[in-house]
């Protein structure tokens, strides 16, 4: 069996395009997130505000971010994605967050293949609106669990090169180690 996080290439192009693994599709309120020891999907919670996610939300495989987890990557398309599909995705924006006092960063991407957000190369090119619906999720989606998360100006797309660049070294010098194995 393939495990999602450890078997797939992050791909030739990366830091600037990536294959992105979907966790959860745009529109869903359930919070499903990587199984690190099978590389299956479990559900961590349905989320107590009511909001939906506004984008595919995700992680690029063989990256391991500050927060010892995949690094997290939002997908624009305009289809919602079905858990564990593979996309291709180019790097639009960055944003910083800090939730409940960590330090956490989201790769902001469009999907290559898709004609409706392939033409986008920055996020500052994408609609202001759907830029304030990224940003609001983030700010409102712990709310209702007593919890705080403070969200930054979404930042150009060279910001998340050097980002995307560390979870890669971050995750070779765990497996390195032997921390990731089978």
């Amino acid at each position: 069996m393939t495990h999602t996080w450890h078997d797939v290439t992050p791909g030739e192009n990366i830091p600037q395009e990536f294959c992105a693994v979907i966790e959860i599709p745009t529109g869903s309120s359930v919070k499903y997130e990587l199984d690190k020891q099978t590389g299956l999907l479990k559900m961590d919670r349905m989320l107590y505000s009511a909001v939906h996610y506004p984008a595919n939300y995700g992680f690029i495989p063989q990256t391991l971010a500050e927060d010892d987890d995949p690094l997290d990557v939002l997908v624009l398309c305009k289809e919602p994605m079905v858990p564990l599909t593979l996309i291709e995705a180019r790097v639009v924006g960055l944003m910083v967050m800090v939730d409940e006092g960590k330090l956490d960063h989201k790769i902001i991407s469009v999907a290559i293949h898709d004609p409706e957000y392939s033409s986008y190369r920055e996020a500052s090119d994408l609609p202001s609106h759907r830029r304030n619906m990224l940003r609001r999720f983030f700010q409102d989606y712990k709310i209702l669990e007593g919890k705080t998360v403070e969200v930054d100006e979404i930042l150009p797309a060279e910001n998340a090169y050097p980002i995307i660049e560390s979870a890669l070294q971050r995750y070779s010098e765990q497996r390195r180690r032997g921390f990731y194995t089978k």
